[in-house]
């Protein structure tokens, strides 16, 4: 079997609501103008499209969507929880309906030791024929996988790629420097990506491109071609927008500025709350400048 390399720009898809439902009308659009814009990979049912408040019907159908829509682009779906059987049932619901790889994260408020780490995505793993992919965000799970231990499991041969968002840029070159042929890191924060990839980094797992999906593409392909000095003034120019984003709690901002582009509503499920009035302003602002 040919093993999936994971490279370029992917977008966390937000999920759209309408009175309390998922708004699939508005997701197809928001796919279709994500492959139209030449996005590399989709990413649906990660922690932007608030997957721990969807239920399962809405997962599947979810990812039943992105791979409807997504013209042969790899499509890697979030199954995490925090624990193994959580985790591996949803490998099983979603795994029928055509996913290409797993995306999963350190176990949150579990606060496990690194030992912890490994023989968990190990035993992920070993639950699945499909490539796996790490995803450490310790903001979000009050845990950090340390690169001893990504490294570690770069050796499982389904595990093919780390989603880095801890933010600590001596830790991630850490990896690129360890890291086994054929395995990627991609960049799990927006600002982070041309500084990653000049690193070595394969690109990014990016929330900004739900909004500006053919300017993400651009600094990511600058940044695959070499053209540094196109990547750098793509870079200025999202810069707004990547510190936007995160304003208020992911996915809050974006979604706000999807709604402003004419994609849905602002609406979020509890426990999040729709944007606040100076959220959509600066939005509209950054938006207008983009």
């Amino acid at each position: 079997m040919k093993r999936l390399i994971l490279r370029g720009c992917g977008t966390a898809l937000v999920t759209p609501f309408k009175e309390g439902n998922v708004d699939y009308e508005t997701y197809r659009e928001m796919v279709s103008r994500q492959v139209e814009a030449g996005i590399d990979f989709l990413v649906p049912l990660g922690s932007t499209a608030e997957t721990p408040c969807l239920e399962e019907d809405e997962k599947v159908e979810l990812l039943k969507l992105t791979r409807e829509l997504s013209a042969g682009k790899p499509v890697l779906v979030g199954c995490g929880a925090n624990s193994l059987n959580a985790t591996i049932r949803n490998i099983r619901l979603l795994e029928p309906y055509g996913p290409d790889a797993f995306l999963v994260v350190v176990p949150y408020y579990n606060k496990p030791t690194q030992e912890g780490m490994y023989q968990y995505f190990k035993a992920v793993a070993e639950s699945t024929d499909k490539p796996i992919v790490l995803y450490n965000v310790p903001g979000r799970t009050g845990a950090n996988i340390l690169p001893e231990t990504v490294l570690r499991l770069a050796q499982i041969p389904n595990i093919i790629a780390i989603k880095e968002a801890s933010g600590d840029v001596g830790q991630i070159f850490e990896i690129l420097a360890g890291r086994p042929d054929g395995f990627s890191v991609l960049s799990g924060n927006d600002d982070q990506t041309l500084a990653l990839m000049a690193g070595g980094a394969d690109g990014v797992i990016s929330v900004a491109s739900n909004i500006a999906p053919v300017q993400m593409t651009g600094l990511v392909n600058a940044m695959i071609s070499m053209d540094y000095g196109l990547a750098s003034r793509y870079n200025d120019v999202l810069a707004p927008l990547f510190k936007a984003c995160f304003v208020e709690s992911n996915p809050i901002p974006v979604k706000a500025g999807m709604s402003l582009l004419g994609f849905g509503s602002m609406e979020m499920r509890l426990p999040l709350t729709p944007a606040c009035e100076g959220t959509v302003s600066l939005m509209k602002k950054v938006i207008g400048e983009l």
